[in-house]
């Protein structure tokens, strides 16, 4: 398990994504949406199965390209600082509103400029792909069965629904995330999350 676990939460405009990293990290919800137009980076600690696990959780604005690091485009992660650091994560939360079709193509897109540009070797960074605003599955576009059956099958990414305003399996989400990274403590048991007193609200910037 690396020292400090690097993950980039992704989606495009409304999806909820901001709101899953607020639930997680200070268990409030706002009905208020505010979008996202800079980089936000939190560094919380949490313990899991009696181990202290540090996070670097950047909450990404929607970005119209995954980052290609190549000498012809001058480094453009460098020089676009919203996507600063965007390359170098342990792991990926792709987030869609499964209540818009649009959403769903968006991470779809992302996914694929993912597998395509990150560095060779790092293939197997995972890729979690959520569903949020399960509390207005009424209106969901795409049959959950479909979704899991592509993402799970045929993308070999993770699969979760949540509800950011009523905290259904957020914790379920980060703890599944941290196992796919390699935490071997937390695979095959039972797995319980919690935070540590250095989380507070000051350990947030906003690059």
């Amino acid at each position: 398990m690396v020292a400090t676990v690097k993950i980039a939460v992704l989606g495009a405009q409304g999806v909820g994504k901001s709101a899953i990293v607020r639930q997680f990290l200070y268990n409030e919800f706002s009905e208020v949406c505010v979008p996202t137009t800079a980089r936000r980076v939190y560094l919380p600690a949490v313990v899991m199965n009696g181990h202290v696990h540090d996070l670097q959780i950047m909450d990404f604005p929607p970005i119209t390209a995954f980052p290609v690091n190549t000498l012809q485009v001058g480094l453009r992660e460098w020089a676009d600082v919203c996507c600063r650091g965007l390359r170098s994560v342990h792991a990926y939360i792709l987030v869609y509103d499964i209540c818009c079709f649009d959403s769903f193509e968006y991470i779809k897109t992302i996914r694929q400029q993912i597998l395509e540009t990150r560095v060779i070797g790092t293939s197997e960074t995972p890729i979690i792909i959520v569903g949020n605003k399960r509390d207005l599955q009424r209106g969901r576009v795409i049959p959950r069965w479909n979704v899991s059956n592509l993402v799970k099958k045929t993308w070999k990414c993770g699969y979760i629904e949540c509800s950011a305003k009523y905290n259904w399996h957020i914790l379920l989400l980060f703890s599944e995330l941290l196992k796919s990274v390699g935490c071997a403590r937390c695979k095959h048991v039972h797995t319980t999350i919690r935070f540590q007193g250095a989380l507070r609200r000051n350990r947030c910037t906003i690059m």
